[in-house]
């Protein structure tokens, strides 16, 4: 966090929420209000050998350090610059004969730094390690066995010459980490990579309907206007989707994250009745019918996960077109039910590449979500992006070309027009914008074009549909 950039916030006791954040200058929305690199961070268990521990970018082909035989880089220049912080998790990993967890790598590398800075404020931060929340004596029974479990494998892996802590000490960094780690996104911010630790992120309180969000880009976490923000104003981000009621909202925050929330979203139950909506007129569905349906809606939602888990796609589908069948008469057009099923076949069909009905789903999921959502939340840009490339796959070039010109505008916002998918999208807008004018001076030709342009290349197969949903601010276990 750069000199100026430290300026324009400052830290406050926010009433009944602690410590907080707020502008001591005026925002506009796409405003970065400061970037911050990690105290430390490391890569997920499951990616260690996908994914660059420096740079957390994915790439085909990664360096292996020579001596311990388990960090991964780009090249020289990430292996260089790592060094500072894997000397000695690199020693440690070959003493102990294995790499632990990542609870235990994320602990031993914040350590290793106390050990090299002291736990003072560190140059660039607003607090100290020492003053961030660990929550640990509101942990529950499964909690305090999982910190116990990790402060005895984090003993077995902190070598004898480093300098010891206390247990104490050693509980506060993985109460920290438990509930401040932030989840890092691959280079094009569509998966979980890592987790990090961000003192001056860990002070912006939540607030379901946020001033800011938070972006992942290009080594740093960006914290970025959403809406126009005054000297004074607290600066919230959002930890959990909006797209849940605020019942469902609130229960999560309260167990991920040890507090009510307070925010005039969930104290008004704001947008609830979008979310709950069933079709209006003369053919007003029965109470009855309308509980029937949600609940057919959620055990149909449970068999998709399972039919996704096997990678039986086609099955998915076949389970969403039968739920649509029964959720259409009965379910408004922006009920969550309705809308994480229409979600999940636009996703599914697209990789089958049945675009035509992928479209069709896609376009009525973005109607709803502009309905619900802020209009410039990163989630939304993202979904009306995916539906964007759904319609141009489909051949429907003049939706396909409005939708890649909403999503442009959303994420120039959220992830500004330096972060790599806003880069490019910025290709696909241009790409579209072409083939729409060719299609509007000969409808006939274009197609023709088209046609043989895609006899000559690989089609782009959408990525396998994954199992998790984008990811979220904080890595929490759930």
């Amino acid at each position: 966090m750069t000199k100026g950039e430290m300026e324009s916030v400052e830290v406050f006791t926010s009433e009944g929420k602690g410590r907080g954040l707020k502008a001591r200058k005026e925002f506009l929305p796409g405003d970065v209000i400061f970037a911050e690199p990690a105290y430390a961070a490391v890569v997920f268990d499951s990616l260690t050998h996908l994914v660059c521990h420096t740079c957390f970018k994915r790439q085909e082909r990664l360096h292996r350090c020579g001596q311990c035989k388990f960090a991964y880089y780009c090249d020289r220049t990430c292996q260089r610059a790592a060094w500072l912080n894997h000397k000695n998790e690199c020693s440690a990993i070959k003493r102990h004969g294995k790499a632990p967890t990542e609870n235990i790598r994320l602990a031993a590398r914040i350590m290793w730094k106390i050990e090299r800075e002291g736990s003072g404020l560190a140059e660039g931060c607003l607090v100290s390690i020492d003053d961030l929340q660990n929550h640990v004596d509101s942990f529950g029974e499964e909690e305090k066995k999982e910190l116990r479990a990790d402060m005895e494998s984090f003993l077995e892996f902190w070598p004898p010459q480093s300098q010891q802590f206390g247990m104490q000490n050693i509980s506060h960094i993985f109460g920290v980490i438990s509930c401040n780690g932030f989840t890092l996104s691959d280079q094009r911010g569509l998966q979980a990579v890592g987790v990090g630790i961000f003192p001056n992120l860990c002070q912006a309180n939540h607030d379901c309907w946020p001033n800011c969000t938070v972006i992942f880009n290009n080594g740093k976490i960006e914290l970025r206007a959403l809406s126009k923000i005054s000297p004074g104003d607290e600066l919230t981000v959002s930890y959990v989707d909006f797209l849940n009621l605020s019942e469902e909202r609130r229960k999560q925050l309260k167990k991920q994250y040890y507090f009510d929330c307070t925010c005039e979203h969930c104290k008004k139950q704001i947008k609830d009745d979008l979310m709950l909506a069933v079709k209006a007129g003369e053919s007003k569905p029965s109470a009855e019918m309308v509980k029937e349906v949600i609940q057919f809606s959620k055990d149909t939602l449970e068999k998709i996960s399972k039919a996704r888990m096997e990678g039986l796609y086609h099955e998915v589908v076949k389970l969403c077109r039968e739920c649509l069948k029964k959720q259409e008469p009965v379910l408004g057009d922006t009920n969550i039910y309705l809308l994480r099923i229409l979600s999940i076949a636009s996703e599914v069909l697209s990789y089958l590449q049945m675009f035509e009905e992928a479209a069709d789903y896609a376009k009525k999921m973005v109607d709803g979500y502009l309905k619900i959502y802020h209009p410039n939340n990163a989630q939304l840009g993202m979904a009306v992006m995916r539906a964007g490339v759904t319609h141009w796959h489909a051949g429907l070039i003049e939706a396909g070309h409005g939708l890649i010109c909403k999503a442009y505008a959303i994420l120039l916002i959220t992830h500004g027009p330096s972060h790599p998918i806003t880069k490019d999208l910025e290709v696909m807008r241009v790409q579209t914008e072409m083939e729409l004018r060719m299609f509007q001076q000969n409808e006939f030709m274009y197609y023709k074009m088209r046609e043989a342009a895609l006899k000559n290349q690989k089609i782009q197969v959408m990525p396998e549909p994954s199992n998790e949903t984008s990811p979220s601010l904080f890595h929490k276990k759930e």
